[in-house]
């Protein structure tokens, strides 16, 4: 019986703007340390358990990809959803897939985006949920409250059984403060920390006893899947009639098999800017501060400096992040209301909300410098043995001047070598490709002109990592 650890990769972290975006969100960002949240994850993960299972989006599969080659982490699969459905139909996808290899495979379901400051008794408290979920029990980890948190979700334990595990009396939904105070005070409520511990087997059965429709749906969208590269792309045909719902709304709100473990482990879902407040190291004056920042007369602030120098003089209990194109200012108490200035970015359709200025590739990045009419100039970087696509521009031409490192450049029937302080032109309409032969990082200025210049004026003929 094999225990297979599922991480789910699909969150969007808009409270966490501007450091998190929608194209590279929280679970990929340093926050608490020099790994990513999805990094820590990976590497917390019981020593005897299998090659995990990550499910996240299409569109962050190379990050996915990239961030787990730099943890020394080789993924038994990583699932791409065609569309968000919500926890419930993810780890279905991935119980049937572990399922077929091994049919009583105990799963450990994880999310990408938390912080646990102690590891070893979380896996202590996994050891002693593991027979319990053998038995056929779906057990979840319920967090040990410190303070009456009105932003969770809390679980009552019911009756206790010789492991130290808990029956499930109820969920409760995210209380005011008066209840969750009640609760603190009771001993008799957990924070609903969304980790789980079954059978594969067990928890499909419940789902299909529960929401059939929802298990069909994932059960074809698995079976009619395509590989691509080393990524499974779940049908979306299929699973786009599949039912968004939570696990706990889907199956663990009726299901007569919950069982939750108390965890005392310092964790925290970072789901505002406070609550990453309050676990970084602060100054004699209660500060967290990151990067170039200087302070005086201030306490109890937050201060992230991304790209330059921010000073914060004579303000407390403020939220101050800054990025190479966003700055956001807020008090800690309206930490939870930054998601509504991303849904106002979005319905002015603001790139703000979706990239940051510099942007990540599977081949490696680029970053705007300078912006004008009809010109546009970046700062590219492609890693060692990186490839761009071979493609073609209808609107601009493109000016390269190779910084540092060797660069491999088709254009038209051309192919050549540049190095430093060497440049080429590509002419408008003019198939061409750049690539990394060497062992460096090739850094070059690209200077776009032409009267349409974005992202989607791309004609790609070829492509190495499969995009279309």
């Amino acid at each position: 019986m094999s225990l297979i650890p599922v991480v789910l990769c699909g969150g969007s972290g808009s409270r966490l703007w501007p450091l998190s975006r929608s194209a590279y969100p929280k679970q990929f960002l340093a926050l608490t340390g020099q790994q990513s949240l999805l990094q820590q994850t990976l590497l917390r993960i019981p020593a005897n358990a299998a090659a995990p299972i990550v499910i996240t989006n299409a569109e962050h599969r190379f990050l996915v990809a990239e961030q787990c080659r730099a943890a020394g982490v080789r993924p038994a699969h990583v699932v791409l959803e065609p569309l968000a459905r919500n926890t419930a139909p993810a780890i279905a996808a991935a119980a049937v897939l572990a399922s077929r290899a091994d049919p009583d495979a105990v799963l450990l379901v994880l999310a990408s985006d938390h912080e646990i400051q102690r590891e070893a008794q979380f896996h202590r408290c996994i050891e002693q949920a593991l027979p319990v979920a053998q038995a056929g029990k779906l057990v979840t980890f319920g967090i040990v409250p410190d303070a009456p948190h009105t932003g969770y979700g809390y679980i009552q334990r019911g009756i206790e059984d010789e492991h130290g595990v808990h029956a499930i009396q109820c969920f409760v939904e995210k209380p005011d403060l008066a209840n969750a105070q009640r609760m603190l005070d009771s001993g008799e409520h957990y924070w609903n920390s969304g980790m789980f511990l079954f059978r594969a087997g067990v928890f499909l059965s419940e789902l299909a006893r529960f929401n059939p429709t929802m298990l069909a749906q994932v059960r074809a969208a698995v079976a009619e899947a395509e590989q691509d590269l080393d990524f499974i792309r779940l049908s979306k045909a299929a699973f786009e009639q599949c039912p968004s719902d939570s696990i706990d709304y889907a199956v663990m709100e009726h299901t007569k098999l919950g069982a939750v473990v108390a965890a005392d482990i310092g964790w925290s879902d970072i789901g505002s800017w406070s609550a990453l407040a309050d676990i970084l190291p602060k100054d004699d004056k209660g500060n967290a501060l990151i990067g170039d920042v200087l302070t005086e007369n201030s306490r109890n602030c937050l201060v992230h400096a991304g790209s330059r120098l921010v000073a914060a003089v004579g303000v407390q209990d403020l939220v101050i992040v800054e990025t190479a194109d966003a700055v956001l200012v807020a008090h800690k108490s309206q930490a939870q209301s930054v998601k509504k200035i991303v849904e106002g970015l979005q319905a002015s359709d603001r790139g703000e909300c979706t990239h940051h200025r510099k942007v990540y590739r599977p081949w490696g990045s680029y970053e705007g410098i300078d912006v004008g009419e009809r010109f546009q100039v970046k700062r590219i970087e492609v890693k060692p043995g990186g490839t761009l696509s071979l493609q073609m521009h209808h609107h601009r031409a493109e000016h390269w001047i190779v910084v540092s490192g060797t660069a491999k450049v088709t254009c038209g029937d051309t192919v050549s070598l540049l190095t430093e302080n060497q440049s080429t032109y590509i002419p408008l309409g003019v198939t061409h490709r750049l690539e990394n032969p060497g062992k460096l990082m090739l850094e070059l200025i690209e200077v776009q002109s032409g009267a349409y210049l974005g992202e989607d004026d791309i004609v790609r003929f070829e492509d190495t990592y499969g995009r279309r």
